[in-house]
């Protein structure tokens, strides 16, 4: 049983985690761009929410999808204009910056970490996910606390895992294209990414 709900939650860590979309590049971006440490905290970040909302889910709340429904368009346009804002932040401090040496510019970790936090609850696929893993529960499926809780932590690690392995990824990338104009490529694409992503989360259908 133990194993069953491990690979459970596992499978369902990585099943919301694995598709990169523009939480996904922005860590690629912010590793790439900063360092390793600053990437690691966002790829954290995205996991926590993750984490949490794989608790939400443990914990029975089945009336979850009924609750978000009503504002899931509110939180797919805050979702976007935050994203814009951060592709233009990104775009801007790239040109400006063009012509400056390549030296180690470190961001605040603790602010990396609590923005992709923040982004990734505002991701409404997240909560459609989960709250798809709630409806999709049986009552009686007989778990004791304890197994929840392993699911729980299972579902966080692959999160976790993958997240960090973006941000590894992209502390790589960081460190072959330290030239001017590497950097400047590469911030204007995760800019251009990230605002082509953020425009997807309003389009029906997309």
């Amino acid at each position: 049983m133990s194993a069953e709900v491990v690979l459970s939650g596992l499978l369902a860590g990585y099943g919301v985690a694995v598709p990169v979309g523009a939480i996904g590049a922005l860590i690629v971006s912010l590793a790439s761009r900063h360092s390793w440490r600053v990437g690691a905290a966002a790829a954290l970040g995205v996991a926590t929410a993750d984490g949490l909302y794989a608790v939400i889910a443990v914990l029975g709340g089945a009336a979850l999808a009924g609750l978000i429904a009503p504002i899931s368009g509110v939180l797919r346009w805050v979702a976007f204009a935050v994203l814009l804002a951060l592709a233009g932040k990104t775009a801007r401090d790239a040109l400006r910056h063009r012509h400056e040496a390549a030296v180690a510019r470190p961001t605040d970790g603790r602010r990396a970490y609590l923005t992709l936090l923040g982004l990734t609850l505002l991701n409404p696929a997240t909560i459609v996910y989960f709250g798809s893993l709630v409806l999709g529960r049986r009552a009686d499926d007989g778990l004791s606390a304890g197994a929840e809780a392993l699911w729980v932590v299972a579902a966080f690690v692959a999160s976790a895992s993958w997240q960090l392995f973006l941000a590894a990824g992209g502390s790589l990338l960081g460190r072959v294209l330290t030239g001017a104009r590497g950097r400047l490529w590469t911030a204007l694409s995760s800019s251009a990414v990230i605002a082509v992503l953020a425009v997807m989360l309003v389009i029906p259908g997309s």
